[in-house]
């Protein structure tokens, strides 16, 4: 396997869960391979370290392993700047990836969204560690964890309480965070910010909510991805929890409300495209799904 070969560089270990995490930041340099990530090579430059770097730090198994396996030499690239907004001022609108994926959210990614007032919202949430909230603090004051569904629940609470946050939940998913301090109920879009609007969404599971903030950012949880096989926006019809059918009337219900250019899941790749082309693709996936009927959860399925 590559990353036998590459034993005396980088690797990574069978410890692996095939999440796609490190795929998605060091493309070309880790690859999927019988049903795992390897490292198809080494880096040539600082930016491919660094994407590697940034792979480490990420893998909620902490699998990957640079030369000479240790990870705490390798510089920690989270939060991670994924956009600054309208590219006037950087201090405004910007998106950050979590890193320190947890293991038990199955290695979802997290995000924080930074507001034009300075405060930050966590949408899910990486592993509990408090110096990495004071880390995260760092961007702003962070007023409210938003959580997308049951599966990315584990450190809400303790996120929050970190913070002096509010958490937020449906109510389909409230016995994952009982202790919520706002519930979400029902299948209309509630605004609960400024420019900051859920829309519930069940279907991966029954209390999955979407969080659109300014029609520019999409964190869709689990609902829907981009995928790198097919080159679209996708569901994971082979890893539904309560029901496809009613993902699939949430999308047709969602298609005509929700306008983004930034698709930000849970699982699955990350994608920017121009609005109009998003609300393209999000109007043919709902006609897809509802073609869907409900499978067997068969995770190795998934198309990354």
């Amino acid at each position: 396997m590559a990353g036998e070969r590459l034993a005396d560089g980088w690797r990574v270990d069978e410890r692996c869960t095939n999440c796609d995490v490190a795929r998605q930041l060091a493309p070309g340099l880790i690859g999927e391979e019988g049903g795992r990530s390897v490292v198809l090579r080494e880096p040539r430059d600082r930016a491919e370290t660094e994407r590697l770097h940034a792979a480490a730090h990420a893998c909620h198994t902490r699998s990957i392993h640079p030369p000479g396996g240790r990870l705490e030499e390798v510089p920690d690239p989270f939060p991670m700047p994924l956009d600054a907004g309208d590219g006037t001022d950087a201090s405004e609108n910007a998106v950050y990836l979590c890193g320190h994926n947890s293991r038990q959210t199955a290695g979802a990614n997290s995000y924080l969204l930074r507001r034009p007032d300075g405060t930050v919202m966590m949408v899910d949430t990486p592993r509990w560690s408090p110096s990495l909230a004071r880390r995260y603090e760092k961007l702003g004051p962070v007023t409210d964890v938003l959580l997308t569904h049951r599966d990315h629940a584990a450190h809400g609470r303790q996120y929050a309480d970190g913070f002096g946050a509010r958490l937020w939940i449906h109510e389909g998913d409230l016995d994952s965070a009982p202790d919520a301090d706002r519930v979400l109920r029902g299948t209309e879009p509630v605004e609960i910010a400024d420019g900051v609007v859920a829309h519930p969404l069940p279907g991966h599971t029954e209390g999955s909510v979407l969080y659109l903030a300014d029609d520019r950012y999409c964190f869709t949880g689990d609902s829907f991805h981009w995928s790198r096989t097919t080159g679209d926006i996708e569901v994971f019809d082979t890893v539904t929890w309560y029901s496809v059918e009613e993902l699939a009337a949430s999308l047709e219900r969602g298609a005509g409300r929700i306008s983004f250019e930034w698709l930000l899941p849970g699982h699955g790749d990350r994608r920017r495209l121009p609005v109009g082309e998003m609300t393209e693709r999000l109007r043919r996936l709902a006609v897809r799904a509802g073609e869907l009927r409900q499978r067997p959860v068969d995770f190795r399925a998934i198309r990354w």
